[in-house]
């Protein structure tokens, strides 16, 4: 069967961030990707200089009129990241709304893009409508530690608080919640980061938990996010019922990446040079392979 994803991100001429992060994988996976771009930028924001436009929420409506004109409005997902703005977002959660009542097994998943490491990087505003608006429409959710505690109003600072905040998570809307990165000690050291997933089956009569450490990696990288949001919306679509496996995969598809990236980028930079933001553009056509068939290379075990 076709599967078809509705990808509303932002789009860069130069490198991966957004859609340019979440097509290709996808599309190596047998899915078919329509995107719509929520900006058209030169490159990513951590450059010096960047050039573009952005979508408005009237403009998101007319692209959306006219798939639903031509009736090629059937999506079995619907996939966003980052935004600024309050109205392009709730003429998201409408076309989320829309799409549902058209295929009630349409699954979207979300990454709640608020901020990080204790402070908003979006305005304000976005905080009530990912609370009120977005996350109870979503299937999937992929916040870090910090968007959780924000989103449910409870801090996490052992293994059973990130439980319970999943847990509040799950009450809100979406059956499946990951956690891609805390502050929690890892079991393996200071040198890996702990994240931890949670997935409800059967309308929440059973459970399923996992931990993952993850190595943890002395740069910045840009469109790592939607990477990740993308391959776990690909290996949760392989492995429905098993959060295990799919964030295995997933971490690991984000290992191979990563570690190709930044071997090539200290390549270029060359010895003691700190590698510069064109250097560290994900290397994700030279991870064609590892995309398709990862080398699982990080394991999650099951916490409950």
């Amino acid at each position: 069967m076709e599967c078809r994803v509705l990808s509303i991100q932002s789009h860069v001429v130069r490198g991966y961030v957004g859609n340019k992060s979440a097509s290709f994988p996808l599309q190596v996976l047998g899915f078919e990707v329509d995107s719509i771009n929520s900006v058209q930028f030169s490159n990513h924001t951590g450059y010096s200089h960047w050039k573009g436009q952005v979508l408005t929420a009237d403009e998101l409506h007319v692209l959306y009129e006219g798939i639903k004109l031509n009736n090629v409005h059937h999506y079995d997902y619907v996939l966003t990241g980052y935004t600024r703005d309050t109205s392009f977002l709730e003429m998201v959660v409408d076309i989320v709304q829309e799409l549902k009542r058209a295929n009630p097994n349409l699954v979207y998943v979300c990454d709640p893009v608020l901020g990080d490491h204790g402070s908003m990087y979006v305005p304000q505003n976005l905080y009530p409508v990912y609370k009120n608006k977005v996350v109870p429409v979503a299937d999937i959710i992929t916040p870090n530690q910090f968007e959780a505690e924000l989103l449910t109003g409870k801090n996490i600072s052992t293994e059973k608080d990130a439980v319970e905040v999943m847990d509040l998570l799950h009450a809100m809307g979406p059956d499946t919640v990951v956690i891609t990165s805390s502050d929690l000690p890892s079991r393996l050291g200071d040198r890996f980061l702990v994240s931890l997933g949670s997935q409800r089956h059967d309308g929440s009569r059973t459970t399923q938990r996992v931990r993952i450490e993850v190595p943890k990696v002395d740069a910045v990288f840009v469109g790592t996010g939607d990477l990740f949001a993308a391959m776990l919306l690909a290996w949760t679509h392989h492995y429905p019922n098993d959060l295990k496996t799919a964030c295995e995969k997933t971490f690991s598809v984000m290992h191979h990446v990563i570690q190709r990236t930044i071997s090539y980028a200290h390549e270029l930079a060359g010895p003691g040079r700190r590698p510069s933001p064109p250097q560290l553009e994900l290397r994700m056509v030279q991870s064609k392979a590892d995309i398709e068939d990862p080398a699982i290379v990080t394991e999650a075990t099951v916490i409950s």
